[in-house]
């Protein structure tokens, strides 16, 4: 049975990844900040151990862990527990983000107007929850994953084409993300692992669906489309090393490799939306 990590998995993309991998038979640890009654985000519910109970549902076998990526001793233990378990990994899913607490927190004016005028916690949000957590389970992942392995962190057009209009310490994030796969996946090429960004397009999360009314879902994506992508590299290693380092956009690789997403459509790539 292949091992899968994916960080960020109490709802949203993370849990639509950890579906669909165990749809094709994986052993999927999902971690989260979310159990039983302590949920992070109530207005949007969701917690480890109903993921890890949607993937045995899907067929894998689904393993929760509770844990806080902005603590490094939680996310080594982690690792630990899957080197214990599994004696390997297979795949790594860096999907874990903290930035848009604000968002589901109600807290819609910490994102609005000038930076200078946001609180500075919107960048510590974006980069402790996120870059750095990304590049924490990175590190400690390396050391487990097996040839012909591969790492997926979720990220974002802005990371390739920055527009004047976008949020500072969110373009600088994804920016970060994506060089981040980039030197990442050279280091990881003699240990025959892959490394790269996938960006999706608009997701229909529990945060998107809550604010349904704002958004054109005409072209949008299921959670567990981007799940898909992530198999159809996972299962081409030749494939997936010849990109490895590159940003990757999941409508663009459902049209190569031919899958669709769970209602049988293939959504269009929107990255003439954001090329110059």
């Amino acid at each position: 049975m292949k091992t899968a990590v994916v960080t960020g998995a109490s709802r949203g993309v993370g849990k639509g990844v950890a579906v669909a991998l165990g749809a094709a038979g994986y052993r999927v640890f999902v971690t989260g900040r979310s159990t039983g009654d302590k949920v992070t985000f109530p207005i949007l519910g969701g917690t480890v151990e109903q993921t890890a109970a949607a993937v045995d549902q899907a067929g894998g076998h689904g393993v929760p862990v509770v844990c806080d990526h902005t603590d490094d001793d939680q996310t080594r233990d982690l690792f630990e527990r899957v080197r214990a378990e599994a004696g390997g990994l297979d795949v790594l899913v860096n999907n874990v983000w903290g930035g848009y607490a604000a968002y589901h927190e109600d807290r819609f004016q910490d994102m609005e107007g000038p930076f200078w005028e946001q609180p500075l916690q919107v960048w510590d949000d974006m980069f402790t929850a996120g870059v750095r957590a990304h590049y924490t389970a990175t590190a400690l992942a390396a050391p487990l994953l097996r040839p012909g392995g591969l790492v997926a962190t979720i990220s974002f057009f802005p990371g390739s084409y920055p527009r004047d209009t976008d949020q500072v310490s969110y373009g600088v994030a994804k920016a970060a993300d994506d060089r981040m796969a980039r030197l990442m996946a050279a280091h990881l090429k003699p240990r025959e692992v892959s490394v790269v960004s996938l960006y999706p397009g608009l997701v229909r999360t529990e945060g998107v669906l809550r604010s349904g009314d704002f958004f054109d879902l005409s072209n949008s994506e299921s959670p567990e489309f981007i799940g898909r992508a992530i198999l159809a590299l996972a299962a081409d290693p030749a494939g997936a090393a010849n990109r490895s380092g590159q940003a990757l956009v999941v409508a663009e690789l459902a049209a190569e490799y031919g899958f669709t997403d769970t209602d049988g459509t293939r959504p269009t790539s929107v990255r003439a939306e954001y090329e110059p």
